[in-house]
């Protein structure tokens, strides 16, 4: 009881206020089985487009439209929403993100090398998405001609989707602009790559000031974040009638064979996080020397539950204690990874930033290029930090993803109808990417044990002696049991 105080504590401190605010909603949402009206919303949209479409002739071309129109209003205004929120809260969070901590000491002593292994990795995840989405080309299995006309749009950002690939020799020249000069003038200018870039430097800044300076600011920043995702939850209400509709006027205006064309594209986003959690895999062996069995076997109750809840900030307690009683971690270190990670290291997330930018890509005939490719890689990376892990945060940063390389937001539309089950998928991965950090990370550190450890250990003994009255204590009694020594 003790031990799990210290632990609670711990994790308050380390914890971002909103995120945890957030959970106990989201477990409602989870309760409230917001994922099966979602599906409930996909299916009856299939049908009711089916109906209305120029296939069974039940109704006239223009009455269809009109139905179409206003059935795909509740859609139009999610996107509205998601959209409006995206500047605020990415760049609250990326600062909120990084300066999560209010441990300083721990920060220090590895704060920078789990840092860089989490950008290091999201970078990862995003190429391979961009790879597996460039050599399988899911765009193509689609009508995208159609697809154009019905969804419409205009790009978000217009550079660089000038039709032409950006040329590798102005990405250096390309780097140096993303340091705004005004970066008020970025944020009202929907320039995202730079507020990205601005709202990092900020929060690397805080985390070099004094707790007593950077705590006012940190404070507001969290009450915006609030707001934000105060919003983003309205709109999250909105998400099975949103599908109902969009997909009931997709359906109607292209017919099925349109849809039927997505399963290709739920593939190459399913075949990308396989690729990267068999990456985690070796990577784990490799440095830990844990085999895939053994490993899988520790975490497969937190990665189940992740799944069905789509929140890795939801099963965060859960992922310490798999982390401490399963794979053995230290608390100092499962305490203060798993949160970080939770926070900045959304790895499923980036990759399927990477393939649904390809796939839009593709569809909206919008040529890249190498530039336009390293452009995704920057913006889904700072956007991923400190992204809060909840349903639907995917989204908006996938229409920053989209703007920064002008691909047309309104794309989102079409991928809406297949995300719960992407989203369930790379939230799992995203979970798992944090559990082998923590185990890197503690055998990166060391044998030496911090003050932390050792006053844990000293409270649970103590803890046991007033129970049991034993004097002498085995390395199992004081380490809470077998499993947990290294």
């Amino acid at each position: 009881m003790i031990e799990k105080n210290v632990q609670e504590t711990a994790i308050d401190a380390l914890y971002p206020r909103s995120l945890r605010y957030l959970t106990g909603y989201l477990q409602s949402l989870v309760r409230g089985r917001l994922w099966l009206q979602v599906l409930v919303g996909m299916a009856l949209g299939i049908a009711t487009g089916i109906m209305l479409g120029p296939g069974l002739g039940w109704v006239g071309a223009a009455t269809a439209n009109t139905l179409g129109n206003w059935l795909a209003f509740p859609g139009k205004l999610f996107l509205a929403l998601i959209q409006m929120m995206v500047i605020p809260l990415v760049f609250a969070s990326i600062i909120r993100g990084l300066a999560a901590t209010e441990d300083l000491e721990q920060l220090k002593r590895m704060g920078l090398r789990v840092v860089l292994y989490f950008i290091a990795t999201t970078a990862l995840a995003i190429m391979i998405g961009l790879a597996v989405a460039s050599l399988i080309e899911p765009g193509k299995f689609v009508d995208s001609q159609s697809l154009q006309a019905s969804l419409g749009g205009a790009p978000v950002v217009a550079e660089p989707a000038s039709g032409q690939p950006m040329d590798i020799n102005q990405l250096p020249q390309k780097i140096i602009t993303l340091l705004p000069a005004n970066p008020l003038n970025s944020m009202v200018e929907s320039n995202m790559l730079q507020v990205v870039i601005f709202a990092m430097v900020v929060g690397v800044a805080l985390v070099m000031m004094a707790p007593a300076q950077s705590k006012p600011l940190l404070d507001l920043l969290g009450s915006l974040q609030e707001v934000c995702m105060t919003v983003v939850r309205w709109a999250m209400l909105l998400a099975p009638v949103a599908v109902f509709g969009l997909l009931a006027q997709l359906t109607a205006k292209l017919g099925l064979e349109a849809l039927l064309g997505m399963a290709v594209y739920v593939g190459t986003v399913l075949l990308g996080l396989l690729l990267l959690f068999l990456t985690y895999l070796v990577i784990i062996y490799l440095v830990a020397r844990q085999t895939p069995g053994v490993f899988i076997r520790s975490v497969k109750d937190v990665l189940l539950l992740a799944f069905s809840t789509s929140s890795s900030a939801a099963v965060m307690p859960l992922s310490i204690k798999t982390a401490e009683d399963k794979l053995g971690i230290r608390p100092s270190v499962s305490q203060f990874v798993i949160p970080l990670g939770a926070t900045i290291n959304m790895n499923g997330t980036a990759l399927y930033q990477g393939v649904a930018a390809i796939f839009l890509a593709q569809i909206f005939g919008v040529d890249i290029g190498a530039g336009g490719m390293a452009i995704i890689v920057l913006t889904a990376v700072g956007a991923s930090i400190g992204a809060p892990a909840t349903p639907g945060v995917g989204i908006v940063i996938l229409s920053m993803v989209l703007g920064s390389v002008g691909i047309p937001a309104a794309g989102i539309a079409l991928i809406m109808g297949v995300d719960r089950i992407l989203d369930m998928s790379r939230t799992a991965i995203n979970v798992s990417g944090d559990l082998v950090a923590a185990k890197l990370m503690d055998v990166w550190v060391g044998a030496k044990s911090s003050l932390h450890d050792e006053l844990v250990a000293e409270v649970r003994h103590e803890t046991i002696r007033e129970h049991t009255g034993a004097d002498v204590l085995t390395r199992d009694d004081v380490e809470g049991g077998p499993g947990r020594g290294r």
